[in-house]
């Protein structure tokens, strides 16, 4: 007598680590973080003709503590960074981070010392989203592609992840720009 024969129709076998997953993926609740004209893009997504409540995310959290998604929208000066990390730092575990726009990625077009080149000097990035700035189709693809990486992580421990922490706090300790030769 098979395993087919005694499990009832419908009844479903997995793994925690797999229902646990596809749960998280399902109730992301994304922290209000825009910076500039990307914001624009991602506000977009909330409306109806985009519909980003069809995967659980119809409210962006205005309290990190609420939030596990930061989708940082704009570019990041030095001012603000601190604020950035605070507010990641804030945010429940497991979290996840997009970039969002060419601004956000890697600085842009503003290359100078008043921008940060890239938000992961700051904090750790799961997708990095190009653009400028990125169609509301686009984030939406992001979501989705970080919704298979959520599916797919045990418990929310990913050791990519973990990786990019430690390069993200490595980072923070060093200063972000250089005064060498400048004072000369």
């Amino acid at each position: 007598m098979g395993l087919e024969e005694k499990l009832p129709s419908g009844f479903a076998l997995t793994t925690v680590e797999k229902l646990v997953g596809y749960m998280r993926k399902n109730s992301l609740w994304p922290a209000t973080f825009g910076l500039a004209c990307c914001a624009i893009e991602m506000m977009a997504v909330t409306t109806g003709r985009y519909d980003l409540a069809r995967f659980g995310m119809e409210v962006f959290r205005g309290s990190p503590r609420q939030a596990d998604l930061m989708i940082v929208a704009g570019r990041v000066s030095n001012k603000m960074a601190p604020v950035l990390r605070q507010v990641y730092d804030q945010m429940s575990d497991p979290k996840w981070v997009i970039a969002m726009g060419a601004c956000a990625s890697s600085g842009g077009m503003f290359n100078n010392y008043a921008i940060v080149q890239g938000v992961d000097h700051v904090v750790p990035v799961d997708i990095y989203l190009p653009g400028c700035p990125p169609r509301p189709e686009m984030l939406m693809d992001a979501i989705i592609k970080l919704h298979e990486e959520i599916k797919g992580a045990k418990l929310g421990i990913n050791r990519a992840k973990i990786i990019k922490e430690v390069e993200a706090a490595a980072l923070a300790a060093k200063p972000t720009i250089e005064l060498k030769g400048l004072l000369a």
